[in-house]
């Protein structure tokens, strides 16, 4: 069994959950701004080319998940998020270390901005399709699935996390050698 390294242990959880708040506000209220803007200034039927067509603006309303997967099953994502976002919950009660708390604030604030579309956008509660704008190399998702803020932050705090597991950091602080986790695996 990996045991954390002996060293000074983090004392103060308060900034830690502070941290993860904070960041999920930011990445809800973003992601809702940018979806408001896109309904209100995007055509569905005519893209907006940005960087040379590296990037299209595209408004798209997506019943299921990337790559409009599961859209028969929109009911479901809502309650895989809310499973989700207790177990962030769970999380923040051992949570010490700044940076798993940032990449939890981003996976649940990424959650937590595509449950608002399932809940309140049409067609109706647990139903409703999420808004994406982001387009890459073509103007209507042709080479990657058209995303959203909430997509990004979703993605990008699950690398995080991922490198974090990877380079032994723990949600409390404390952090495992990776020699060690290489001499146990051995």
């Amino acid at each position: 069994m990996d045991q954390p390294e002996p060293g000074p242990k983090p004392r103060f959880r308060g900034r830690a959950v502070a941290v993860l708040g904070a960041t999920a506000v930011v990445a809800v209220a973003l992601d809702q701004w940018v979806k408001w803007l896109s309904t209100e200034n995007l055509d569905e039927r005519n893209p907006v080319r940005i960087l040379g067509g590296l990037i299209y603006l595209s408004l798209l309303r997506n019943s299921g998940a990337a790559f409009s997967f599961g859209s028969d099953y929109t009911w479901v994502f809502p309650l895989i998020t809310l499973v989700v976002i207790g177990w962030i919950g769970f999380m923040a009660a051992r949570l010490r270390s700044l940076p798993w708390a940032l990449a939890l604030g981003l996976v649940l604030g990424g959650a937590l901005g595509n449950l608002i579309d399932r809940l309140f956008r049409a067609p109706g509660p647990f139903h409703g399709h999420v808004v994406d704008m982001i387009s890459l190399f073509g103007p209507r998702g042709e080479y990657f699935a058209v995303f959203n803020i909430a997509d990004s932050c979703l993605t990008v705090g699950v690398v995080l996390a991922v490198l974090l597991e990877l380079t032994g950091r723990q949600r409390d602080g404390s952090r495992i050698s990776v020699r060690k986790k290489k001499d146990d695996a051995q």
